[in-house]
């Protein structure tokens, strides 16, 4: 796992990239008509296209589809966390508050605002992104073991904020009340009662994330973003503005993990406090890990290998968190990459 005393942008010596490691993209204008422009590849697509097909294979193997919607959920929720830590160097233990404050938005949205889901959903990016700009402002002037140390603190303030008000959050007992609501866009009219019918939504969402994080990864940020988890001390002489790139990366990850909490909340049609609890954010950043940091689609693969065998060992003993656990550990030791690094070195 990543050593603690390098939980934020490194300020040491260049690092040379490993083969499985995102690198930073060569400047130039894109090509490739509306693919290029995405910055999208046909890797991307075929992950896409599999994406399309999961509902029914999960049929096929006598599973549900809302295990579809809930492994990409999570997927999202660790790709955000991997534009920080994988893209930009900075370790966060607190994304679970960006989680809950989307779930939260959300639902309230849906409960006392107006009954429209893609307003609920918006809600719960908006609110999860001002919640990052906020918590940005403390945190990215900090770094190593302090910047993860003060996020697990600021997240954890988050969660017993959601813990005392009972009127408005529910406190322990969740938010309830609200449910998703069908989705007007003119003549059409999309029912989301469903299970199948929230998929799709939920997939659309999850394109439009993978198309902006691949957009700002292809983009002169991205490549700022990168710079600064090379050598921040040669990023700083350079020029770049540090701090300023650190907190932008934040915020966009707290932003996208809102995304996240939104299309759980709805999916689920509850919000609890324990989104916001710190163990979920270990979760996130386990899924990342299982998944390997160093690829795009990296934490994708570890949130769908962590969510099915939470479902498959949950079945068969309580104690299913200490067989993941001492997986997660086995992984650290022996397959620092994660699953997408261990096939790519072998292949």
């Amino acid at each position: 796992m990543t050593d603690p005393s390098n939980a934020g942008p490194s300020e040491s010596g260049p690092r040379k990239a490993g083969p499985s490691e995102p690198r930073s993209p060569k400047a130039g204008p894109s090509k490739g008509g509306a693919l290029g422009w995405l910055h999208l590849s046909w890797a991307d697509l075929v992950v896409f296209g599999l994406l399309l097909l999961l509902p029914f294979i999960l049929q096929a193997v006598g599973s549900y589809v809302a295990l579809g919607s809930a492994i990409l959920v999570w997927g999202l929720a660790a790709m955000s966390l991997n534009l920080l830590l994988g893209y930009t160097g900075a370790l966060s233990f607190g994304h679970a508050a960006f989680l809950g404050l989307g779930a939260y938005a959300a639902g309230l949205t849906l409960k006392h605002i107006a009954p429209n889901t893609l307003l609920a959903l918006l809600m719960g990016v908006v609110v999860a992104t001002v919640g990052a700009m906020i918590l940005g402002l403390f945190v990215t002037r900090l770094r190593g073991i302090y910047f993860a140390t003060f996020t697990i603190a600021f997240g954890q303030l988050f969660y017993f904020v959601a813990f005392q008000l009972n009127t408005l959050t529910g406190g322990d007992d969740g938010l309830r009340g609200f449910s998703r609501q069908p989705i007007e866009l003119g003549p059409v009219h999309i029912d989301l009662m469903g299970s199948t019918p929230y998929f799709y939504v939920v997939l659309a969402c999850f394109v439009i994330a993978v198309v902006v994080m691949r957009r700002i990864i292809h983009s002169p940020l991205g490549r700022s973003f990168t710079a600064l988890r090379e050598n921040v001390a040669r990023a700083r002489f350079l020029g770049l503005p540090v701090e300023r790139y650190l907190w932008l990366s934040f915020v966009i990850s707290g932003g996208l993990t809102g995304l996240a909490g939104a299309l759980l909340a709805l999916l689920i049609n509850f919000a609890q406090v324990n989104m916001l609890f710190w163990t979920t954010s270990g979760e996130i950043l386990m899924m990342a890990f299982l998944g390997g940091v160093r690829s795009f689609y990296g934490p994708l693969v570890g949130a769908a290998f962590y969510t099915v065998l939470q479902e498959v060992l949950s079945s068969y003993t309580a104690n299913w968190m200490f067989y993941l656990g001492t997986l997660f550990v086995l992984f650290v030791l022996f397959f620092r990459g994660g699953l997408v690094g261990f096939f790519t070195r072998r292949s």
